[in-house]
C-alpha cells in the first residue's frame, strides 16, 4: 500500500490517493472522521487546532461503502482558506506575500511564500 499527499498549510485543503487497497473492505468517512478528531489533541497544538473540524470527503475508489480495489481518492477542505487566497494563490498576485526564511515545525512542505 502507498499514498500520496498534496496540499499546503493555510491552502483550500488537502488531498490524498490511497493505493494498493483491496476490493470490498468496508470504509465511509465516518470511519476516519475519528482519526481526524484524535489528531487535533496533539502535543503542542494550539487553540486553533482544537477548534478545527476536519472531515473527509472520499470521492473516488469507493462505492456503496466499499473499496472498489482502484486508488482511493480523499479530500479534507480548509474552512479557514478564505482568510488565506492572497497568501496562498495559485495565481499570481500584484503584491506577493514575503518569501518563507524560516522554517516551522510541521510546515516543512509549505512552499516558498507562506506568512511568516
Amino acid at each position: 500500500m502507498r499514498f500520496i499527499t498534496a496540499g499546503e498549510s493555510h491552502g483550500p485543503g488537502l488531498v490524498t490517493i490511497v493505493d494498493g487497497v483491496p476490493a470490498a473492505l468496508a470504509l465511509t468517512p465516518a470511519d476516519i472522521d475519528p482519526d481526524l478528531r484524535r489528531r487535533q489533541l496533539g502535543y503542542g497544538r494550539g487553540a486553533r487546532q482544537k477548534i478545527e473540524r476536519d472531515a473527509v470527503k472520499i470521492t473516488g475508489g469507493v462505492r456503496h461503502g466499499r473499496s472498489t480495489g482502484a486508488p482511493i481518492a480523499l479530500q479534507i477542505a480548509n474552512r479557514d482558506a478564505v482568510n488565506w487566497e492572497r497568501v496562498m494563490s495559485v495565481e499570481p498576485v500584484l503584491e506577493p506575500p514575503d518569501a518563507v526564511t524560516r522554517l516551522r515545525p510541521g510546515h516543512a512542505r509549505c512552499g516558498l511564500r507562506h506568512h511568516r
